[in-house]
């Protein structure tokens, strides 16, 4: 099947996030992308100038394959009623946008097939995360297509799912930047300067994360070669670890989190 040309509406954050990874993946040319934006900056006019159509008319948009529809969800009826009857019957809409269910979606824009993707902004590395889920199979490829090569992907079998991936890493890259600001901070009591304390919290987060990636090992086989007994990761991980610790917290999050997506859908 083809899924070029694509259609991105919306190039804010998110949007512009994908655009990145698209130009470091080299899976999706400028050529092959129209963007729709009220406002295109940065990474859309950079597209612009390499060959990527911005704010084509409707009748352009019809030969889109795939739409990748990246408003904000509280704006997403206002941009049905623009895209609505203007796209190729045999396209496929993925959505981007939290809260929003593939029913609603396949009610409007009917015949076009949907699928429902929930991406971090990390795509634009080509390292990112994204959760998968489609009823149609050729919805489901042409989602897989676009964003396999840009993050890590969890095909999931029901769309209930999105909600929880949606709370675990839609939402958990602010949860790493939190621990990072807060090991910042606690680097700043112990008497390091500012700067020191900067580069140590952030290179030990960036480094812990990549030998999780390049070796696939379990944390928990990670923390026991780190942490010798009665040494001085041992002393931290007791306070870190203890009842109402960081596991208390961070299902607390992630619930949190998780009602919150239930509550916007």
């Amino acid at each position: 099947m083809s899924v070029t040309p694509i259609l991105l509406v919306g190039a804010g954050a998110l949007g512009s996030s994908i655009l990145k990874g698209f130009r470091r993946s080299g899976h999706i040319s400028p050529s092959d992308v129209m963007i729709l934006d009220l406002k295109p900056q940065g990474e859309a006019q950079s597209y612009g100038a390499d060959g990527a159509q911005l704010n084509p008319t409707p009748e352009v948009w019809a030969r889109a394959k795939t739409i990748i529809v990246a408003v904000k969800p509280q704006s997403w009826r206002d941009m049905a009623k623009m895209l609505a009857g203007k796209l190729d019957p045999e396209a496929v809409l993925i959505s981007v946008m939290a809260g929003v269910r593939t029913k609603d979606l396949a009610e409007v824009f009917a015949p076009v097939k949907v699928a429902r993707v929930m991406p971090t902004t990390g795509v634009a590395t080509g390292k990112g995360v994204a959760s998968i889920y489609a009823a149609d199979a050729s919805a489901l490829e042409a989602a897989r297509f676009v964003f396999e090569p840009i993050a890590a992907t969890a095909t999931l079998s029901d769309e209930g799912l999105i909600d929880a991936a949606t709370a675990v890493s839609g939402s958990g890259p602010a949860y790493v930047y939190a621990f990072a600001r807060s090991l910042e901070k606690a680097a700043l009591s112990v008497n390091l300067t500012p700067a020191d304390a900067r580069t140590l919290a952030r290179a030990t987060l960036i480094s812990a994360a990549r030998l999780l990636d390049e070796t696939g090992e379990e944390p928990d086989d990670l923390i026991r070669k780190v942490a010798s007994p009665g040494g001085t990761t041992e002393a931290g991980l007791k306070v870190l670890c203890a009842d109402g610790g960081l596991d208390d917290l961070i299902k607390a999050t992630v619930e949190a989190a998780f009602k919150r997506s239930q509550e916007l859908g």
